[in-house]
């Protein structure tokens, strides 16, 4: 049996392999971990789905393949190799990192294992906190049942003390070169096409939340009696928000194809939230028929999910409307990047007290500035000011994301 290289998204070209767990002339069950890929999304372990031996393979550790590729090939239990499929060629532009050390030093498989105290670590961590020169034994895990994630050993590598091999930071006169990994270099790219590519133009509005931070305390209040864990945030409400707009406003649900626009029927909301690797956008589905609960609920999962590199594809895949809030920060305006092939991306800023004017008196309100980036080949400018004029209603008329 060929074992092929995963599809992992619609956008998704080709992933790398990052190291294997198993060896040739392993054998292999179902379920087995052969190897762990990374794309510019996610990190994942790829199982086996047949039983057999692990008669060669094709793509080793650090190398870049396309999707479809054949990686391995796996021998049916009586030694006979089984039918296999036509090999996907391998492109002249595969990437090694290091042809030569392939040779010279064997590379390090590193598959899950467990310490002496009984805590699991994935092989993603393993190999992070080898390269790094920590001790897992000093490390808290923060996944099921204290797992260490590839979280936790980023933590531990910023908390500083940590030695750092020089093969991930060269040190050049007065600075470090940090080699890109595949994450950012998919990343760089796929944002250099879309700002070059998509005719973007931009709309802002500025929008009063005292009535909505009014609400959600209410709402928390309420929570803290069931629940003190259970907390809406304000972005819950804006995803919230921006899903009824987008009900009341289809046209901005919609991509540009070459031969039509594509409006979606589903409303699929995505998220862009800060990981170690860079931004991925997880995605609440259907989030117009969804309370602010069940979106803060499946939010704080995606989120959590996301950091870990542990998204499945349908959980990043799609989606037909992005939101990008910068407002705990402190950021009080700016313009996102539309994220394709969607074709708008909402930049929500900081809520903070400002002089206004309400009829014909000088007061103080809370005022959130959002700026919608525009795809100008589906939605035109009076399209995107009706979406904003939807949001700025429901978010300062905030009972009705309850209804």
């Amino acid at each position: 049996m060929d074992v092929l290289m995963p599809q992992l998204g619609e956008t998704v070209s080709s992933g790398k392999i990052v190291s294997w767990f198993k060896k040739v002339g392993d054998r292999i069950a179902p379920g087995d971990d052969l190897f762990e890929i990374e794309t510019d999304k996610t990190s994942m372990e790829v199982p086996a789905t047949v039983a057999g031996t692990l008669a060669e393979i094709r793509v080793g550790d650090g190398i870049e393949a396309p999707v479809g590729a054949v990686v391995a090939i796996i021998a049916a239990e009586d030694g006979a190799a089984t039918p296999r499929l036509a090999p996907v060629p391998m492109p002249s532009t595969a990437i090694r990192l290091d042809p030569f050390n392939e040779v010279r030093t064997p590379r390090r498989n590193y598959g899950p294992a467990r310490l002496v105290s009984g805590i699991f670590v994935t092989p993603l961590a393993r190999r992070l906190a080898h390269e790094a020169g920590i001790d897992l034994a000093s490390v808290a895990g923060s996944g099921p049942r204290g797992r260490i994630v590839k979280l936790d050993i980023e933590k531990a590598r910023a908390g500083g003390g940590i030695a750092r091999p020089a093969a991930t930071a060269a040190e050049v006169g007065a600075y470090s070169e940090i080699p890109l990994d595949n994450i950012r270099k998919i990343v760089a790219k796929r944002l250099t096409e879309a700002k070059q590519t998509v005719p973007h133009f931009y709309l802002t509005i500025d929008v009063a939340i005292d009535n909505l931070l009014a609400l959600r305390t209410q709402i928390n209040d309420a929570l803290a009696a069931q629940d003190a864990d259970a907390k809406i945030s304000v972005n819950d409400l804006v995803i919230r928000a921006v899903a009824l707009g987008m009900r009341r406003v289809p046209a901005v649900n919609a991509s540009f194809t070459e031969t039509a626009i594509r409006q979606y029927k589903d409303v699929d909301v995505s998220v862009a939230v800060a990981t170690p690797g860079g931004l991925i956008t997880p995605i609440v589905r259907r989030a117009d028929t969804k309370s602010l609960l069940q979106i803060s609920t499946e939010m704080k999962g995606l989120a959590a999910r996301a950091r870990d590199g542990k998204l499945r594809p349908e959980e990043f895949k799609g989606g037909g409307f992005s939101i990008s809030n910068l407002g705990m920060y402190g950021v009080r305006q700016f313009q996102a990047i539309i994220n394709p092939p969607q074709s708008c991306i909402l930049a929500v800023g900081a809520g903070e007290q400002r002089a206004v004017v309400i009829g014909g008196t000088l007061s103080v309100a809370t005022l959130m500035t959002c700026t919608l980036s525009v795809d100008h080949r589906v939605v035109d400018g009076t399209l995107g000011a009706d979406f904003l004029q939807a949001l700025k209603s429901l978010l300062e008329a905030p009972i009705s994301l309850l209804i």
